[in-house]
């Protein structure tokens, strides 16, 4: 089954989840050639270890409250906060709270 994306023109939700954010699992909400755009759910306590994205990109918190350590330091996340790294940066997160995460990945022309 194919996974369903916004197609161009849609509108979609990106608004705070609530009392729903623990059992929405994390989903792609758009993706083309250059750029995909999901929303990552995260528990509170769950660590995502160090990696790197291939492309640039930009995390836009939407509610909770995460860590996210890159280039040498550690910056809180709250909702409306969001944060830019360049490509192949090292980083990783840790959701203090249960928290919902916008991450837009630019991603190489095949």
């Amino acid at each position: 089954m194919a996974i369903q994306h916004a197609k161009p023109g849609e509108v979609f939700d990106v608004g705070p989840l609530g009392d729903a954010i623990a059992d929405t699992k994390t989903s792609t909400l758009l993706k083309t050639e250059t750029f995909e755009v999901l929303r990552l759910n995260l528990p509170a306590g769950k660590v995502i270890p160090e990696h790197k994205a291939p492309g640039e990109i930009a995390v836009q918190c939407i509610e909770g409250r995460v860590t996210f350590t890159a280039m040498g330091q550690t910056n809180e996340l709250t909702a409306g906060k969001m944060l830019f790294l360049s490509a192949a940066e090292p980083h990783a997160v840790e959701a203090l709270e249960n928290s919902s995460l916008l991450v837009t990945l630019m991603l190489a022309k095949k």
